[in-house]
């Protein structure tokens, strides 16, 4: 999961995330740079650029328009999933309470973003609600590092995890992607790059 503050450090970015090993990117609408930055990557053709911290339909369109090729949101709104299916885009709504793992359910969405996921019950509560939840797979975030990633990793339910420990937002904004390149590596080889969004 990234943040990023220019358009003009998404090139860099996605340099140093391929070379790192791991082509994904999960670009956040916390600020005016998201729809350009997801168009500079997804232009690229060699990475996955999805749109994040999604919550209205119009943003759905925006990244879509973009080139994303999945959707996050931080929580479950039925009009954002109804506007991926629309779009033909992948939701993946948050999901940390049994009502709303159901509602997504409701909806055709089979894979859940479990987020804030240490404040939220952390593993354990993952695990709680894979047990009734058998058709759901988990995508953990929030709070997750090299320190705890393979609690996660190890429940059966869990399809990936997302972090932002190798892409942190200062070291984009002073063009150091020489260093995220580095961290990028480094989380690939401690959990392999199919367990990380």
């Amino acid at each position: 999961m990234v943040v990023l503050d220019s358009a003009a450090d998404a090139a860099g970015l996605a340099d140093a995330l391929v070379a790192g090993g791991l082509p994904v990117a999960e670009v956040t609408f916390r600020n005016a740079a998201a729809v350009e930055s997801i168009r500079v990557m997804a232009k690229r053709g060699d990475m996955l650029v999805c749109a994040g911290t999604v919550l209205k339909p119009e943003q759905v369109d925006q990244a879509a328009d973009a080139g994303a090729s999945y959707i996050v949101s931080p929580g479950f709104s039925r009009e954002v999933v109804s506007r991926c299916a629309e779009r033909g885009v992948l939701a993946l709504p948050g999901a940390v309470t049994a009502s709303e793992v159901m509602a997504a359910f409701d909806l055709g969405v089979t894979t859940v973003k479990f987020f804030p996921a240490e404040t939220s019950g952390g593993a354990a509560a993952v695990k709680a609600l894979a047990a009734p939840f058998t058709g759901v797979r988990f995508v953990p975030t929030g709070g997750i590092g090299p320190g705890n990633v393979q609690e996660y990793l190890a429940i059966p339910s869990v399809h990936a995890v997302g972090g932002s420990w190798m892409v942190p937002r200062e070291l984009i904004a002073s063009g150091d992607f020489d260093r995220v390149r580095r961290l990028t590596a480094d989380a690939v080889s401690l959990v392999g790059k199919e367990a990380l969004v």
